[in-house]
C-alpha cells in the first residue's frame, strides 16, 4: 500500500512537471495567452504583485506552478498545484499571485465552460434534478486535484503541440474534464448552475441582469421578477452564492468599472463616478478609497508608477 501511494505521488509529480513544461512552451512571456482551443487560456506571472480586482467568469482554474489567493467578500481562497478552483457564477473578486519568481513562474490554466455543456453532461450521466440540492451554493470552491483530472488536463494542453488534432480531440477531452468535475467535490455547484429551476441558476439570471444595469438604481423587485424569486428569497440565495448582497455586488461592479475608466480611458474621477451611477462625487471617492486603498487620483498615480513597464494581468 505504501509503495502504491509512493508510485501515485511520483506519477503526479511527473505529470505536473509535464503540464508546467507545456504551459511554458505556449506562454513564453508574462500575461494571459489565448490558445487555439476555444475558451482555454494559459497564464504566466514572474513576480508577486498587488491584488488585482476583476469579475471572474465561470471557469475551472488549475495551477502547474505557484499559488494564488482570492478574496470574495470577506472570504479567502488559496489554491496551488495540489488544488483546483471552480467558479460557477460571475463574481467580483480580488486576486493576488503569492508565489512566483522569474526562475519559477506562476503557471496557470483557465478553462471556461457554459451551462449548455454541463446540462448535456448531466443528461448523458442520467443526473436528475431531484438528486441535486436546490438551495444556492457558493459560486466559488476549491478541491484537491485528482490524478484522473490532472491527466485529462495534461492531455488537453498537450493538444496545443498537435494543432491538427485540436478540432476533433479537444471537445472530447473537455467533456471528460467536465465529467471529472461533475463527479468530484465541486459537482453539486456545477449541477445547480445547469438546472434551470435551481436557486443557483436563478441567481445567475439575476447577476446577468445586474451586470447589464449596474449603473442604474438597484431595483430588487425587478431583479426578483427576472429570477422568478421573491425579494426575500433573492436576497437569501444571492448572498449564499456570492457572499455579498445585491447592493454590495453592484458597488463592486461600479467601482471596478470606474477604475478601468480612470486608467484605460483617462477619465477624471467625477466623470467616471457619474458614468457608473454615482450621484455624489464624495461618496464615490470614499467608497473607491475603501476598496482600492487610496482615493481615485492617488490610486491611478500609484498604479501607473507601478505598472509603467507593462499592463497588469486583469484576470486569472
Amino acid at each position: 500500500m505504501l509503495q502504491e501511494r509512493q508510485d501515485t505521488a511520483l506519477q503526479t509529480m511527473l505529470r505536473r512537471a509535464e503540464l508546467a513544461a507545456c504551459i511554458e512552451r505556449h506562454a513564453p512571456f508574462e500575461g494571459v495567452h489565448s490558445t487555439d482551443i476555444p475558451r482555454l487560456a494559459l497564464i504566466r506571472v514572474h513576480r508577486v504583485d498587488h491584488p488585482v480586482h476583476a469579475v471572474y467568469e465561470p471557469a475551472l482554474c488549475m495551477l502547474a506552478q505557484g499559488s494564488k489567493r482570492l478574496l470574495l467578500g470577506g472570504e479567502t481562497y488559496v489554491y496551488d498545484p495540489s488544488t483546483y478552483l471552480v467558479v460557477s457564477q460571475h463574481l467580483p473578486v480580488s486576486g493576488q499571485v503569492i508565489d512566483a519568481t522569474p526562475e519559477l513562474p506562476y503557471l496557470a490554466i483557465r478553462l471556461e465552460y457554459d451551462t449548455k455543456e454541463l446540462a448535456s453532461m448531466m443528461l448523458g450521466m442520467g443526473m436528475k434534478s431531484q438528486t441535486v440540492k436546490q438551495s444556492a451554493s457558493r459560486g466559488i470552491v476549491t478541491a484537491d486535484v485528482t490524478p484522473a483530472l490532472l491527466d485529462a488536463m495534461v492531455r488537453l494542453v498537450k493538444l496545443l503541440d498537435a494543432p491538427e488534432d485540436v478540432e476533433t480531440l479537444a471537445p472530447l477531452t473537455i467533456r471528460e474534464i467536465l465529467y471529472r468535475l461533475l463527479t468530484g467535490p465541486c459537482g453539486h455547484q456545477l449541477a445547480q448552475l445547469a438546472l434551470t429551476d435551481s436557486a443557483s441558476h436563478r441567481v445567475s439570471r439575476a447577476i446577468d441582469w445586474l451586470r447589464d444595469h449596474y449603473n442604474e438604481p438597484l431595483e430588487l423587485e425587478r431583479m426578483a421578477e427576472m429570477a422568478h424569486l421573491s425579494v426575500s428569497a433573492l436576497r437569501t440565495h444571492f448572498k449564499a452564492a456570492t457572499a455579498m448582497s445585491p447592493l454590495q455586488y453592484q458597488k463592486n461592479l461600479r467601482l471596478q468599472e470606474a477604475r478601468r475608466m480612470l486608467i484605460a480611458e483617462r477619465l477624471d474621477a467625477a466623470s467616471a463616478g457619474h458614468r457608473v451611477g454615482y450621484e455624489s462625487a464624495s461618496q464615490f471617492s470614499r467608497e473607491y478609497a475603501r476598496m482600492f486603498g487610496a482615493p481615485p487620483a492617488r490610486d491611478v498615480k500609484r498604479f501607473r508608477e507601478a505598472h509603467g513597464r507593462s499592463l497588469p494581468l486583469l484576470d486569472e
